[in-house]
């Protein structure tokens, strides 16, 4: 009689039982991998149709047929509006254009391949993005100057809350206003003595910090906030965002229902965002006061025809260096009282300003004035004129080819810090003709709204 083993026969059983569930299991596995394999085509053609119209193809979107040789000039104004444009703030951002490589080196003078701010632009490799501006054109320069700008901190730097225990801005780091202080008289843009230096974490801070100081704590209705049109696209939405009882966003000043004794507030952005022109305020009520957001009231944006000394003016690193991410601005504000109250506002609101920002923005200003007082070749403001003037001309000729867009033309004047003759050169705009023109160009094109302005 054959001998059979206990263990061989439960071990066959068990063999037997994962075939089994193995074929019981087979379909659900089969309608599994179905399943993702559908789930990943969908996701590949959603992918696909979501982001091709970022990238411009032969043809113009839409399905419209390619693009002939008279149309390359057109394309190239296009690109160069949406890549130099300053980028908007809220509802001016939109989607933007991309030429091909072979588009690059028809638009370029020469057959080159174009040349935006020193790096080449392929679709390829940029995604240009309209809704936030970035001004990181700067990098080149900053880059040449890292042993004078850089700043090391230390761990055991910049702990307390207190920069100056008992000064008015209590929170500000000692360098940093005597660095503001240094720049201001070096380009001659704004007087200082006499004024009162707030730091806040960017103009905005500042600007809100203004409507604040300068609202009555008592009134039964908000304090109108009014400004000449075309203004800055973030004034109405910062104003308004929190809703406050002390002050309301009004509108354009030219429409203002102006009462002699009704108090005001006016903002005057000089050189405008975002038509580039220098401004000055409309209103002069008995109650009113003036904000002067001077963001641009730089050499290698305008000539520089006086010494800035208005109640409230408003400076921020971001539009003088490039240095946007430090998160630094300052206001030069005449009236200690209105001094004080901003200061209150950002010690309420943030509990003061990054020191370490603070140090390094200290640090960089005094790179820049040092190129100009100590003699330096690395001259900040004369080589961020000549990037501003190289990509002008590009606009300018891409907008003169095109046939289909204009530009105005800015004024010329004497610069106080060059001693030359300069002309403005804007770093903030497209114009509005131009910007109505790229539209108007681009429907006629049957071109997909995510190709244009």
């Amino acid at each position: 009689m054959a001998k059979v083993s206990v263990g061989s026969v439960g071990s066959e059983k068990r063999k037997r039982g994962q075939r089994k569930r193995g074929q019981r299991d087979l379909p659900a596995l089969v309608y599994l991998a179905g399943v993702v394999t559908v789930l990943s085509l969908t996701l590949n053609g959603v992918l696909f149709f979501r982001f091709h119209s970022l990238y411009r193809s032969s043809a113009p979107c839409g399905g419209a047929a390619p693009a002939e040789a008279s149309d390359v000039g057109n394309a190239a104004a296009a690109f160069l509006l949406t890549s130099l444009w300053r980028g908007g703030n809220g509802s001016d951002g939109a989607k933007g254009v991309c030429l091909e490589e072979d588009e690059h080196v028809k638009a370029s003078p020469g057959g080159a391949r174009q040349q935006i701010g020193g790096s080449t632009v392929d679709c390829d490799s940029i995604v240009i993005n309209l809704d936030h501006g970035d001004p990181t054109m700067y990098e080149r320069f900053w880059r040449a100057m890292e042993d004078q700008a850089t700043i090391v901190v230390a761990g055991s730097q910049t702990m307390s809350y207190f920069s100056r225990a008992g000064s008015l801005c209590w929170f500000m780091e000692p360098r940093l206003e005597q660095e503001i202080v240094r720049l201001h008289r070096v380009v001659g843009n704004a007087q200082t003595d006499g004024w009162h230096v707030v730091v806040g974490t960017g103009s905005t801070q500042l600007f809100q910090a203004a409507l604040y100081a300068l609202s009555p704590p008592e009134t039964e209705e908000p304090i109108s906030v009014v400004s000449a049109a075309p203004y800055y696209s973030s004034y109405p939405s910062v104003t308004d965002f929190l809703r406050s009882g002390l002050y309301r966003w009004a509108g354009d000043v030219h429409a203002f229902k102006f009462k002699n004794d009704a108090p005001y507030i006016e903002l005057v952005c000089s050189p405008n965002n975002p038509d580039g022109f220098l401004k000055e305020a409309v209103l002069n009520g008995e109650k009113g006061w003036t904000i002067h957001d001077l963001a641009y009231y730089w050499p290698q944006y305008t000539p520089i025809t006086a010494a800035a000394a208005h109640d409230i003016m408003l400076f921020t690193f971001s539009k003088i260096t490039g240095h946007a991410g430090t998160r630094i601005g300052w206001a030069l504000v005449k009236d200690r009282a209105v001094a004080e109250k901003m200061t209150k506002f950002i010690e309420l609101n943030t509990i003061g300003v990054s020191k370490d920002s603070q140090l390094r923005a200290a640090q960089i200003l005094g790179a820049v004035s040092d190129g100009y007082e100590l003699g330096g070749r690395a001259r900040f403001f004369d080589y961020g004129r000549r990037l501003m003037a190289e990509r002008w001309q590009l606009l300018q000729e891409a907008a003169r080819s095109s046939g289909n867009f204009s530009l105005p033309h800015f004024p010329s004047a004497n610069c106080s810090f060059t001693g030359e003759m300069t002309q403005l050169l804007p770093g903030n705009l497209i114009p509005l003709d131009f910007q109505y023109r790229a539209l108007h160009f681009c429907s006629a094109h049957r071109w997909d709204v995510e190709c244009a302005i």
